[in-house]
This record gives C-alpha cells, structure tokens and sequence, in this order.
C-alpha cells in the first residue's frame, strides 16, 4: 500500500454561494431621490425616465445573488422614445372613443362602457409587455433574461381574472395570482433556462381568508342589516308622491339608522384593510417568491410580517413630520403671495393667477414629497428585505446557461407609462 499524497487529491469544484444580500446604501438613495423630485419639479414631469433609470440602477446594481451582482442596462433615453410612440399610438384610439361619445345611440349611451373596457385591456397588454422590456434590461453574469408569449393572451386573462376578483368580492385574488403568475413565468428564461411558478392558489387563499373576513365580512353584514332595516314600501311611496315633504316621508322609513350602520360598516373595513395591509402584502410576497423556479433553481423566502410592518410605521411617522414641514411652507407662500399681490396690485385677475399658481405648485410638491418617503422608506427597504430573506437551492444550474433570447421594445414600457400602469 502506498501512502497518498495530498497533492493527488481531486479538487473539488467551489461551493456557489447561496446566500443573497443586498448592498445599497439608504442615505445614497434619498439623495437620489430628492434630487430627482426637484429636477421632476423643474421639468414638468420630464426627468422622470432618468429617475426611473436611477432607481432601478441602485435596486438591480446592488442585488447579489449567489455570489454575484445583478445589472439593469437600461437607458432613459429607451424610455422617452418609448413614451413618445406609445403616446402617439394612443391619439388615434382616445379620438375614436371621443367620437363614439358624441354620437346618439347606443354606441354613444355605451361610449364610456366600451372605452373603459378598451383602455383596461391596453393597461394589462401593456403591463405584459413593460415586463418583457425590463426582463430583456436585466443581466445577471452576463446573460439577459428575456420574456415570449402573447401580451394580447395575458391582457385577456388578466381582465377574465381582474372581473372574477370583483364579482368575488377579492376571494378570487389568490387563484388570479396564482394563474397570472403561472403565465408570466413559464414565458420567463433566464438565458436558455426556462422559469416556472410553484405557488398554489389555494394556499395562499387558506393563508389570507381571515384577513378577508375581518376586512369584508363586517362590511357585508351592515349592508345586509342595513337593507333590511329600511321600509322600502315607505321609500317608494314617498318618491312616488314627491313633494316638499319628500325627505321628511323617507326618513320616517328608518333610514337614519340604516345609513348609520352603512357608515360604521364602512368604516371598521376601510380601518381593518389598512391596518392588514402590511401582513397582506408580506404574505403574498412570500408567496410569490417561494414560487420562483428556474430548472432545478429553487426560492424560498423567510419574509415576517412585522419586518414589513415596521417599515410602514416608519414612513407614517416620516410623513406626518412632512406634514408639519409643508403646512408651515404652506403658511410662509400664503403670507408671500399675499405680499406679492398688494406689490403687484389688488385686481381679481392677479388674485385668481396667484391662487392657480399656488395651488398647483402645492399639488404638485405635496405629491412628490410623499411619492420620494414612500419610495425611501417603502419600497426601497421592501425590496432590500425581500431579498435578504432569499434562501436558494440547486444554484448549480446556473453554471450551465447559454445565452439565448432578445432584446424588448420599450414602447410596452412607454404605454404602460402613458396609461399609468407602469412599475419600477
């Protein structure tokens, strides 16, 4: 027998990482965001494709899977050309539905039916076709992902789905998901690795149905009591009587208290689907991502409820102290404007510009001052979260993928954007 030396040993191939982790930094991106919300405010809206591009930069950019980085390479300017065509692809359509309306008829009593339906069917179609852009955009050790299958297919079953949530009053939404997600990520690949969607309806269904009953059950019962509590023959006879005595006749039909219990019921569900949200959303964000699989490639997630919760305390508070800093700013521009009127002189035009003027400068810094403390404090730390509380298994596929695939248009990207319906 002869002794083995260690240099003749095999050399085992390295382990892949199946750790993931997410290195942006916060305070990088609030700068980011202030200073977009400026230029936004500068430019009229137009900077937003370049904001876009940077956050998704610093989200993409800064994820690490499996040892390595994803990359968004994504332009802006894709996006403005895209916004553009899609814009004019949408005049002529948003000309016809103008005409139906003006005519008599039925197409005209029919004309805000059908374009609703119409514009609805181009959100989803574009939705779809916004993804394959962004999927074609994202590179991970220099492969693209890249997305097929038919946007006017998924357009179809997301309205069959989105009619069925309404009718269900949302008892439809995990089976909605669950389908539509099936959809998306059997077109999906990574390369030449084709996707798939392991989550089941049902599951998610057993795991949010007490969500739903404390949320809508109470709101059903008051309508029930409600109707129920009305003399519905006193409400006809009073309508058909009419009169200067008209309300008075309906009230004796006890509908005072009917409308107090619509009211209340409102209320406790209004009250109840805020305060579940956050556990609502980590559930199905578990969910979803627990049914990523790429080939052997599987994803599950650790994602708490109270993680999320937290960070949504955190943007309440944020917000209620932009509230302060606003309302003051708010009282500074009415004591200039006031100012700025007596220079300028006290006739009714100059007034009614001044109070135009400021309504829309508030407008619109009020509402790019809670859309960049949501993006910071929301959607940023969702994002970080969601992907620390990856756990990967069988990573080892990933070695054996090939390039396959092209490159989307970003006009998808441009109606999505156009309809607004588009995402990060």
């Amino acid at each position: 027998m002869t002794a083995t030396s260690p240099l003749d040993a095999p050399i085992e191939p390295p382990v892949p990482t199946q750790a993931s982790r997410f290195a942006g930094q916060e305070k990088a991106f609030w700068r980011l965001l202030v200073r977009g919300a400026v230029l936004l405010l500068v430019t009229l809206g137009i900077y937003r494709f370049w904001l876009v591009t940077d956050v998704r930069r610093a989200l993409w950019n800064n994820t690490e899977i499996a040892g390595d980085l994803l990359e968004y390479v994504g332009t802006a300017r894709e996006l403005l050309l895209g916004f553009l065509i899609a814009i004019a692809l949408l005049v002529p359509v948003n000309v016809v539905l103008f005409l139906a309306a003006l005519r008599g008829g039925v197409i005209g009593q029919m004309a805000g039916t059908i374009a609703f339906a119409v514009l609805a069917a181009l959100g989803q179609f574009a939705v779809y076709r916004a993804r394959r852009y962004r999927l074609s955009r994202t590179v991970y050790r220099g492969i693209r992902f890249h997305q097929t299958g038919s946007a006017i297919r998924y357009a179809v079953c997301a309205i069959f789905w989105w009619a069925m949530i309404v009718l269900t009053l949302g008892l439809a939404y995990p089976f909605a998901q669950a389908s539509l997600e099936r959809f998306k990520l059997r077109n999906t690949y990574y390369g030449d690795l084709q996707g798939q969607f392991a989550g089941s309806g049902f599951r998610l269904f057993f795991r949010g149905v007490l969500l739903w009953v404390v949320a809508v059950v109470p709101f059903l019962l008051g309508m029930i009591v409600a109707i129920a509590g009305v003399d519905w023959d006193v409400v006809a006879e009073a309508v058909r009587h009419g009169g200067a005595d008209t309300v008075g006749r309906i009230e004796a039909a006890n509908l005072g208290p009917a409308l107090a219990v619509v009211t209340l019921s409102i209320g406790w569900s209004v009250i109840a689907a805020a305060v579940l949200y956050p556990a609502f959303q980590a559930m199905v964000l578990r969910w979803w991502i627990s049914g990523l699989r790429f080939g052997e490639l599987t994803v599950t997630s650790q994602l708490r409820g109270g993680v999320v919760y937290g960070l949504y305390f955190r943007f309440v508070w944020i917000a209620l102290l932009a509230a302060l800093v606003l309302a003051a700013g708010a009282a500074l521009a009415i004591v200039i404007a006031r100012s700025l009127a007596g220079w300028l002189g006290s006739g009714a035009l100059t007034g009614s510009a001044l109070g135009v003027a400021m309504l829309v400068a508030g407008y619109a810094i009020v509402a790019l001052a809670y859309s960049t403390i949501y993006q910071a404090t929301v959607r940023w730390r969702l994002w970080k979260y969601g992907v620390e509380s990856l756990e990967l298994a069988g990573v080892e596929v990933l070695h054996r993928v090939r390039a396959s695939g092209a490159t989307g248009s970003p006009v998808g990207e441009g109606l999505a954007d156009a309809l607004n319906v588009g995402g990060i």
